[in-house]
Order: C-alpha cells, then structure tokens, then sequence
C-alpha cells in the first residue's frame, strides 16, 4: 500500500493509502482507547460495477440509461467528460442539467450505433447484441472517468469540528460515523475475528453470539449470486411476500451448495448460545418504528445562527447519502437474516435452537424480519427515485387545491430547479421539511444552551441521520413524506410509494388512501379517486393526518368527523369542476347524516345545485324536494324557476308535481318575475298561463291572462302591443268559459288604484311630495 496523506489529532491518527489494486484505503486509529494498536477500517464507497448485466427480454439503452443516471452512481463530470469523448469533440457539453444531459447521453449513442449499422435488415438478436455492445463501451468510458475524478488526493481533518473529508479533483467525500450494526455486516472476516466483544455489548456472550449470527449472515450473502438477489428485489418491487422468495433462494443456495457452505453456518450456528435472542436484538438495533409523534412537536423559532444549518445542496447530499447507503446495507442484511430464519426453521435441530425455544418464537421473528426489510426496501427506492421539475403555475394550482384542504401551511411549495444534478425525493423532503424539524428537535429543546449542544461532526451527523430516518420510517406515525410529496406535486413517486406501502404497512392506511385519490384526481381518473376517498373515511378519527383535515372553521357548525371529511373533499372536488362526483360523494354523506338536518339540508342543497348545473332536472327537483330546511328549499326552489326560465326549459316547470311545495310559492316567485322584468323580451305571463292550465285552474288562467292584457295596454302601445293584447283577453274569456258560472269571473284594482300616469313616479306628486299610500286597495270584480 502507498501511503497518500495523513491527519492527526490529540486522540487519533487517519492514513489514506492506494493499495497494490489501485483502489482507496482509509484508516484510523485512536490510541486513547485501542491498546492493542488495531487500525480501524473506514468503508469507502466503492466504485460502479465493470459491467452492467442486461437480460434478453431488456432493453439495453433504458437498463444502461438507469443504471447511469442513478443518484450517487457516476457524476455529471465523469459522464459530461465521456460524452465529449464519446462523440469525438465534435460538441462541447458544458453545465447542461440532469435531464439534458441524459437526452444528449441518448442521442449520442444512438447515433453512433445507427451510424454502424450497414445492412439494411438485420435479425432482433443482432440488433439486440450491437445496442449493448454501443451501450457497453460509452459505460465504460463513463467508468474511466469516474475512477479517475473519484480518486481521492488528500485527507482532510477540521480539529475543531472533527470533520474528516477527502479531496478529489473537482469534488469531496464526507466520511460518515458507520453504525454498529452496519460496522458488523461490512467488517472484513479477519477484522470480524479480532473484534473486541467487549466493545459491542456489555453482555461478552450476547456480544459473541452477535457476532457468530454476523458471520453466518456475511457467509450467506457471500454465497448469493446475482439471479438470487434478483429474486427477492422483484419479490418486494412486485408486493410478493419476502418469506417466499427467501424459502426459494435457500432451496438454489442448497441446491447450488459445492463449497459445503451451509456445513458452514451449521457449525457457526452451533457457536451461537442463544440465536432467537441475538436475532431479535439484531431486529432491535435496525428498527426505527416509534410510537411517538415527534414530528408533531411545537416548532420554536430558529436562532439566525441555526436557521442555515445544513440547509445547503451538498449538505442535503451527505444527510441523504448516508440514509440510501444505510438503507442498502440494511436491506442485505434483512435478506439474509431472513434466509438464515427460513434456515433455522428447515434445521428445527433442538441443539441449534436451544432447548426450550419454541416454533412460534421462530414465527414471530420471520414476520418481524419481513417489514423491516420491506421497510429499508422503500426508503431505499426513494433515495434513488429522483424528483420532478415542476412549473411555477402548477404549484400555484396545487397550492390551491391544498387551501381547501387547509394544509397549505405545512410544508415550505418552493419550485426547485434541477441544475448540477438530480435531486431525490428524500433529499427534496429533507430541505423543504424535515431539516427544520430536525434542528429544531436537536438544538432548541426548552432548557437547551448551545453550548450543551455539540457541534462535533461525527455526533452531530449521527444525530440528524438517527432523526431523519424515524420520518422516513413507513410504520411511524409521521406522515410528513408523503405530504411534502402532494405538497411539491410528485404525484407520480408518492403513488409508487404509496404502491409499495399498502399491502404490508398497517400504519396511516387511510391518509395513504386519501393521498392515492389526489393522485388518480391528477391524473384525471375520477371514479377512482373517489374510490379511494370513501375507503379513507373509514379511519377518520384515528389517523392524525385525516383529522387535521377535519378541524372545524371558526363559526362552522360542528358535526360528526366523518361528515366534516366529507364536506373537505366536496369542497376539493368542487373546485377541481367535477360535479358528478360531488353529487356521488354528497349521496354517500348523507346516509351519514340521518339525524343531523342541517348537514342533510347543506348536502341536499349541493346535490341540488350541481344536478342543475348539469341539466338533470328531474333529479334537482328530487334533491329540492326531499330538503328538510324549509329557508333552503325557497332558495332552491327560485333557482330552479329562474334556471329553467332562462334555459326555456319552460315544459319541465310546469309539470313538475310541487308536492308539499304550496303551488302559491310557485306562482308567487313567477309572478313575481312577471311583474319586474319588460313584457317583450321575456314570457313568464305566458309561463304563469301555463301553469295554471295544466293544473285545470282556469280562473286563475284567466286572471293571469287578463292582467298580461291589461299590462299590454298601458305599457307597449304599438301595434304588436295591441295584437298581443287581444290575444291575451281572447284567452281570458276561454278560460273563464270552461269553468262554471257562478265562478267565472275576475278580480281587478278599481279605476282609483290603476296607475294613470305614464312617464311619472307612482310614488310622488307633480309637485314631487310624497303620496300617501291607500290603507286599502279597491277593487273591482268583472262578471263574465
């Protein structure tokens, strides 16, 4: 090994080395607690595989583009630099953004390999095989390149902070404090052997057995080929449950067994005092679930001094790059304990278990095993799922549709711009909500100095990656990931998400039903969307996220949770225009209001409003009618007259039953029409006629056309004026002879009473005083 640099404190000495390999070795030694003089092994992030496998059902420019354009895999240099390469010069690709630069990654490898391609037919396997050989050879001048940029030059130690970093050409590492589980898994074997046990658990037997399960675990993902662990990451991409694939990448390790490996973990298993206990607390230390609502506690406001503290790009980068790569370990690790589980049970060799331990405890532990994998699984997916670039005005939009839902409050909607490289999903939840969350639970506790609060590198990243994961946890309370996803519009990664959650996370299932029907409304599938609404009501009262959904307004009357639920989403599905819906969700609600007569009068009314709307005017006539609020039934009812009207729907007024809906209502909103709006333009006379033929009341007919008459002469002396007016006293007189005699007959104001001076007020003199009103208006009764 050739030494390259070396730091030094008052506790500890670090050496950076390239070996005989050429590859990078860091270690550190603190010769303040190791007597024995042992170097500590610093895990370096390794560089990408030399060759990237493709199937022959894949297509090799999407495999190669994904494996390329991973988060943390290869750097905008290292592939902008193989790009101008690759395309011999020819173009110079400088700060182009994520998304650019993978089109021109495209478009340069597809235009040398169609400019090689000379025959002009050829087979699907051969223009499968020259794809990857194309594919194969811009990978690997990418992978040159990285090597060379990812070299490091020098070793750098901050003694004040004790942050350790090392520098490359163009970019820098932050080495990271490595967890003592993760420590174990990825320790060398001659490293694992030497361990002191002393320094792992204060139990010396718990400590060895530990590090025996250890072993066993390393010895079988040792022995996992590349198709086995295909077969459990499609086990948890396609929601099968992760005991099965692990029973079946057993069988092929057992199968495929010719270096007697599981002869091996038999033995190392023998060594092991207690291995369900040292199992579960294996579990213990990777579990992260917690019943405690901490992302719920009061923010303090940020000293100035704090309110930037790893509020930067790179910072967000280091936090959540040493969460994927925990996660990615963590998730190894789960397979296989849970191989070695599925093992244990095939044994059942009392000797191995220990006497006494029972089948169930057995059980137990796989099923604890499973979501914790699948767990490390899906935050694992979202470090590396990259976040969409989204408008200004869609987030303007969608900002809207979240102040119905009152929670536009909750997290910071700030359009972010992927410029220097992709952001992930995590890392954009990190700077917009979690970090604040963070400081202020690391640094602002009541009765908390700074000065009481270190400021030390490896205890401060430590700290904040041990209060990141919690949130990220799928089985905590923390619903705040999801909500930063709807709040920044990544509809499309948090309904992947939530695909991933559902079938195995019995935590917050109804905010994720909820948060699935605002993705299907995005994405214009409505029906669906509802769908899932109803299903969510179902835990309303139970799920912190649905109740701050449903606190009540100042003012608003306050019913049951569920019906507040239901008037939220109306209220969301009102603004989006999707009346359908609302009158589906509005019928639902009601079989949740029976005895509550305000909310069945307010969903009565929106049912109403929105079957007119819409033109269905039989089914707002039943909405009307079946409205227990007498006030709102009167206002639905002039709408409905006034709709219809302007509509010239004038068939369906009139025959419409107004069953218990006093036909002097009726008459007296059109009457009232009539008598207010100008006789030529507009027929409510006519309509007034109408309705009261089709209800045999011929009198009233009569009247009706009689005073349209009589209006006619005064107010439109022309000839139409006159010929409409014939008309109208012609069918006055055809009405009052259909009826029998002593009844027919019509009322009129006496000569005194009519109005005599056209052009005039009715309501003052020549002289303009005041008139007084007659206490009683004379009237005149006109025989037939």
């Amino acid at each position: 090994e050739t030494l390259v640099d070396f730091a030094l404190t008052s506790a500890e000495i670090w050496a950076l080395w390239h070996n005989e390999e050429n590859q990078t070795v860091v270690k550190y030694i603190n010769f303040e607690q190791n007597v024995a003089g042992q170097w500590n092994q610093v895990f370096v992030q390794p560089l990408p595989e030399e060759e990237v496998t493709v199937r022959q059902d894949q297509d090799p420019r999407e495999i190669y583009l994904e494996y390329l354009f991973m988060p943390g895999r290869f750097t905008n240099a290292a592939i902008q630099k193989a790009l101008q390469i690759f395309s011999q010069g020819t173009e110079r690709h400088m700060d182009l953004t994520w998304n650019e630069l993978r089109k021109e990654v495209t478009l340069a490898v597809e235009n040398e390999f169609q400019g090689s391609v000379t025959e002009y037919e050829c087979s699907p396997e051969e223009f499968w095989q020259l794809q990857v050989e194309f594919w194969s050879k811009f990978y690997a001048c990418c992978l040159q390149y990285q090597e060379a940029l990812s070299r490091p030059l020098a070793l750098h130690l901050n003694p004040y902070t004790s942050m350790v970093c090392l520098l490359k050409k163009g970019s820098m590492s932050f080495l990271v404090p490595c967890s003592l589980v993760d420590h174990l898994y990825l320790l060398s074997n001659e490293h694992l052997l030497t361990e002191d046990d002393a320094a792992i658990f204060e139990d010396l037997e718990m400590s060895r057995d530990v590090v025996c399960l250890v072993q066993c675990l390393r010895l079988i993902g040792e022995s996992i080929s590349m198709e086995m662990a295909f077969i459990m990451e499609m086990a948890c991409s396609r929601l099968q449950p992760p005991e099965k694939a692990a029973e079946q990448i057993l069988e092929e390790l057992i199968a495929n067994d010719t270096e007697n490996v599981m002869e091996d973990i038999h033995s190392k298993l023998q060594e092991i005092r207690n291995p369900i206990h040292a199992i579960g607390l294996l579990i213990r230390e990777m579990d992260y679930e917690t019943d405690a609502d901490m992302e719920r506690a009061p923010h303090l406001a940020l000293r100035m001094s704090l309110s930037q503290l790893f509020g930067s790009s790179t910072a967000a980068h280091v936090v959540c790059g040493g969460v994927a790569k925990i996660c990615s370990v963590r998730f190894l690790l789960c397979r296989d304990l849970l191989i070695l589980q599925q093992l244990l049970l095939r044994l059942g060799d009392p000797m191995v278990l220990g006497g006494g331990q029972l089948f169930q405890s057995q059980q137990d532990l796989l099923h604890r095993t499973s979501p914790l994998l699948l767990s490390y699984f899906l935050i694992r997916w979202a470090s590396q799922c990259l976040a969409s670039d989204v408008p200004v005005d869609t987030l303007e939009s969608n900002l809207q549709h979240l102040s119905v839902l009152e929670l536009a409050d909750t997290t910071a909607l700030t359009p972010h711009k992927l410029v220097s490289g992709p952001q992930t999903i995590v890392e954009l939840f990190f700077q917009e909500v979690a970090r604040k969350h963070i400081i202020s639970r690391l640094f602002l506790q009541p009765n908390t100095s700074l000065a009481e609060t270190s400021l030390n590198w490896p205890h401060l990243i430590t700290s904040i990656v041990t209060d990141f994961l919690p949130l990220l946890w799928p089985s905590n309370p923390s619903f705040l990931f999801p909500e930063c996803l709807m709040g920044s519009c990544q509809y499309t990664q948090l309904q992947e998400y939530i695909r991933l959650l559902q079938p195995w996370c019995h935590v917050n299932m109804g905010s994720c039903c909820f948060m699935m029907g605002r993705c299907y409304l995005v994405m214009g599938e409505g029906h669906k969307a509802l769908d899932c609404f109803c299903q969510a009501a179902s835990e309303v009262g139970r799920e912190e996220f649905l109740d701050r959904l449903i606190q009540p307004e100042e003012g608003e009357v306050v019913s049951t949770p569920r019906l507040q639920y239901y008037n939220k989403v109306l209220r969301l599905l009102e603004m989006l225009g999707l009346p359908e819906l609302v009158i589906e969700l509005a019928t639902l609600a009601i079989m949740e209001s029976a005895d509550d007569w305000r909310s069945q009068a307010t969903l009565r009314t929106c049912i109403f409003k929105h079957h007119l709307d819409l033109g269905h005017n039989s089914e707002a006539y039943v909405a009307l009618t079946q409205n227990p609020d007498p006030g709102r039934q009167l206002d639905c009812l002039r709408q409905l007259v006034v709709v219809l009207c302007e509509r010239s729907q004038l068939q369906d007024l009139v025959e419409f039953p107004y069953v218990n809906l006093h036909n002097e209502v009726v008459v007296g909103i059109i009457e009232s029409h009539a008598r207010a709006v100008d006789l030529m333009t507009h027929n409510y006379y006519e309509l007034l006629y109408a309705f009261h033929v089709y209800r045999h009341n011929y009198r009233k007919a009569g009247t009706v056309m009689f005073e349209y008459g009589m209006r006619l002469g005064r107010e439109v002396r022309t000839l139409r004026g006159l010929q409409k007016q014939g008309n109208c006293f012609l069918a006055a007189i055809n009405c009052l002879r259909l009826i029998r005699p002593e009844y027919a007959w019509i009322v009129q104001p006496a000569s005194g009473a009519v109005y005599e001076r056209p052009g005039a007020s009715p309501k003052r003199s020549h002289d303009g005083e005041c008139m007084a009103v007659p206490s009683k208006c004379p009237v005149l009764v006109l025989p037939m």
